[in-house]
């Protein structure tokens, strides 16, 4: 709940998240209301941790404006991180990330995640929780509901990760409104996999890939390079 922030030419080698933003936790973090915003991350560089920049997943107060440029993760689990669960509430939107690098990522280069369970992105694929979440019932929003909205990502090169990006909405909330300009991953095991997502706008994204390049499925509004694809199941 932090507000007109700098965090620049700073390193981080931590057993977690290196540079992680937050505002409370489910019932006490949305009765004090108090967001994260105004925020600057750059020039830093992330070493060994959960994640590189990371939001969540105590963000009950809402987290916005934030501007994360020029920095560089190295060999963190995951390089982009915003995570959330049911039960959290709170409203994480216009958020900008650019001109930033990544290598040897051991899960995703980018997560959004609303199924958070407290699990580090791999200790959730060996338990299998991935494949638990593919369909799940909607639940009815309400102040408990997270939200991930109006997300920037433009001028990212990654080399090497597991999966180039995962994007995991609620039935009831999708990841909405998220943007991925001039991007590069590669020497990825898994491209991008979308699951109950809205209006996600893929332009200049190059991933190569063991596996496939781009799976979604329960979304809508997909636009890859200027085609617009109103329904992806």
């Amino acid at each position: 709940s932090c507000k007109n922030s700098l965090i620049v030419n700073s390193t981080f080698d931590v057993g977690d998240d290196g540079i992680c933003i937050k505002s409370g936790k489910d019932a006490d973090g949305r009765k004090r209301g108090i967001p994260c915003e105004n925020v600057i991350v750059s020039g830093c560089t992330v070493f060994k941790g959960h994640g590189g920049f990371v939001v969540g997943s105590e963000m009950s107060g809402g987290v916005k404006n934030i501007l994360v440029s020029d920095c560089q993760f190295l060999g963190t689990d995951v390089g982009l991180r915003f995570k959330s669960a049911r039960g959290r509430g709170g409203v994480v939107e216009n958020i900008y990330i650019r001109n930033t690098s990544m290598s040897d990522i051991q899960t995703d280069a980018i997560t959004f995640d609303l199924f958070y369970g407290g699990k580090s992105v791999s200790e959730a694929l060996a338990d299998g929780d991935h494949a638990r979440q593919k369909d799940v019932p909607a639940l009815k929003v309400d102040e408990t509901t997270p939200c991930f909205r109006n997300i920037f990502i433009k001028h990212v090169v990654c080399r090497t990760a597991n999966r180039a990006a995962y994007f995991n909405g609620l039935p009831e909330m999708p990841v909405s409104n998220v943007q991925l300009d001039d991007v590069d991953i590669n020497n990825a095991k898994e491209g991008i996999v979308l699951n109950r997502t809205e209006g996600i706008t893929l332009t200049n994204v190059k991933v190569k890939a063991t596996t496939h390049t781009l799976d979604a499925k329960n979304s809508k509004g997909l636009t890859v390079n200027g085609k617009k694809y109103n329904k992806v199941d």
